[in-house]
């Protein structure tokens, strides 16, 4: 052994497992706090629709606020089961808006679950909030695979999730600012913004939430964006 605790090998100086231990850690903290200044949803990179930015909580909200309080960009498009589907027509209730793709392997499916977990949570008050989902994926999102999402994640007739062409879908996306790539490494895998949008009974885009929400907050928040 050397003086420093080091172990000599050939002449060569390896370094002790506790100290290999503590740098691996090391690495990995400074690996998670990049990511997580990257990537991570609800920062305050994120852009949002209108030139809203995240205002911080408050006026009895568990989302993040977001000022000005505008109008939500309008959604035009159909579900999976063909039928059409606007914002306008859920005046009145509360909406969660997001953004997923059937095939993905992580966060799209922590959102539903966890949207349905709210739904769950809010009991009879769930007829006034509204979930709607806009896929990235313009060609991975079949009627049949969305049609197996929703089943898997027990939103059936809970979840309007909608498609389209590439065209139509970026029209949708450009307007709320969401951004659509796919993995030029993994084709089957698209990289995108994962924020719950909540808007107000009146259309207004007044919260936010990151992809790594509690299902409480929505529960918490719906009746009051319902009024609102």
């Amino acid at each position: 052994m050397s003086e420093d605790g080091g172990n000599q090998v050939g002449g060569a100086r390896s370094v002790s497992r506790p100290a290999l231990a503590l740098a691996l850690l090391a690495l990995l903290g400074v690996a998670a706090a990049v990511s997580a200044l990257l990537i991570g949803p609800g920062s305050s990179s994120s852009t949002l629709p209108g030139g809203a930015r995240e205002a911080g909580s408050g006026r009895g909200y568990e989302g993040t606020l977001t000022l000005p309080r505008a109008a939500a960009p309008a959604i035009d498009l159909r579900n999976y089961l063909g039928r059409p589907v606007t914002l306008a027509q859920y005046r009145g209730k509360a909406v969660f808006v997001t953004f997923l793709y059937a095939n993905c392997p992580d966060v799209c499916p922590l959102i539903a679950s966890n949207l349905r977990a709210a739904l769950n949570m809010m009991g009879s008050r769930a007829k006034d909030a509204q979930l709607i989902a806009i896929s990235v994926d313009p060609r991975g999102d079949t009627r049949s695979a969305v049609a197996r999402f929703v089943r898997e994640h027990g939103l059936t007739g809970r979840l309007q999730y909608l498609i389209g062409s590439a065209s139509e879908l970026a029209r949708t996306w450009s307007a709320w600012k969401v951004g659509s790539k796919r993995d030029a490494g993994q084709p089957q895998l698209v990289s995108h913004d994962a924020l719950v949008y909540g808007v107000s009974g009146r259309g207004l885009l007044t919260t936010v939430y990151p992809s790594s929400f509690q299902p409480s907050e929505i529960a918490h928040d719906a009746p009051k964006l319902a009024a609102g």
